[in-house]
């Protein structure tokens, strides 16, 4: 049992002090097993004293302001060209049959939709795309904030872990 909880204590502190990036150096001729318990104990100091744990940090996914991925599009109803140009024409006859030639006025109103329908969807896409920039822009952010304040928290949990083993008779670089 005494070798298993020391196996894990090993593997810990291992871990702790390839993740602070320190180099600790026994100045007063510490033992390995005093030099892992001191380790130990003050990275479960530092962590509470930081409120940072880098063994056990997960990166946090950003919270995201939209129910898909940033860049993945949604599916509008769009105006087909084609679609509103029928309209159009159907318009148009109606009003050209009111003026004396529904031919006249379903040419026109076939054009005339034809536009509209080629405007709106053009526009649609215009307005996707800024969207979809606007929240990869938005993604990226969020990403290097968390990236500053982690860099923060890896700081302090630095320090602490430092005093600590410093107090207890080591040179930390």
């Amino acid at each position: 049992m005494k070798l298993l909880i020391l196996s894990l204590l090993f593997i810990l502190t291992n871990t702790v002090v390839a993740a602070t990036d320190l180099y600790i150096y026994p100045n007063d001729g510490q033992s390995q097993e005093k030099q892992r318990l001191d380790r130990f104990q003050c990275h479960v100091w530092a962590a509470q004293q930081s409120g940072f744990d880098p063994t056990s940090y997960r990166v946090p996914q950003p919270v995201q302001h939209t129910s898909r991925p940033p860049g993945q599009h949604v599916h509008h109803h769009t105006i087909n060209p084609v679609t509103a140009a029928a309209g159009g024409a159907a318009l148009g006859a109606v009003g050209g049959a009111i003026a004396g030639n529904a031919g006249k006025g379903a040419a026109i109103g076939a054009g005339v939709g034809a536009l509209a329908g080629a405007f709106h969807t053009l526009t649609h896409h215009s307005r996707e795309r800024e969207r979809i920039e606007h929240e990869q822009k938005q993604y990226a952010i969020t990403q290097a904030q968390q990236a500053a304040e982690v860099g923060q928290l890896r700081n302090d949990y630095n320090r602490a872990i430092s005093a600590c083993l410093e107090g207890r008779g080591y040179t930390v670089k």
